[in-house]
């Protein structure tokens, strides 16, 4: 696998972990909101809408930039890309293989 490749998968990786952190943020501030029925009004709604936006343009926008970055890559190297694709479906069906 060339460089390039592994550091997009990288930067995929690292950009979708804090997607994820950035969701339970957001889980635990809802959590929080509904464990106190006074905060539900006005300012923390909108607050909350606009954290929540805000996150969602922030996701697309890191999801683009690395589905644009693994094109490229795809695009330069093929054959590096047909073999990845390769190994991680043999990965996976070896994985979700049934047992006995």
């Amino acid at each position: 696998m060339t460089k390039n490749a592994e550091g997009a998968i990288a930067d995929f990786a690292e950009d979708f972990a804090a997607l994820r952190k950035d969701v339970a943020y957001l889980a635990e501030a809802i959590s929080q909101l509904m464990q106190h029925p006074t905060l539900v009004a006005g300012d923390a709604v909108e607050d909350g809408k606009n954290k929540v936006a805000r996150a969602s343009e922030e996701a697309q926008t890191t999801v683009r930039a690395a589905t644009s970055e693994i094109e490229t890559n795809i695009k330069r190297n093929p054959s590096t890309a047909v073999l990845i694709a390769f190994g991680v479906g043999l990965a996976l069906g070896v994985i979700t293989r049934p047992r006995g």
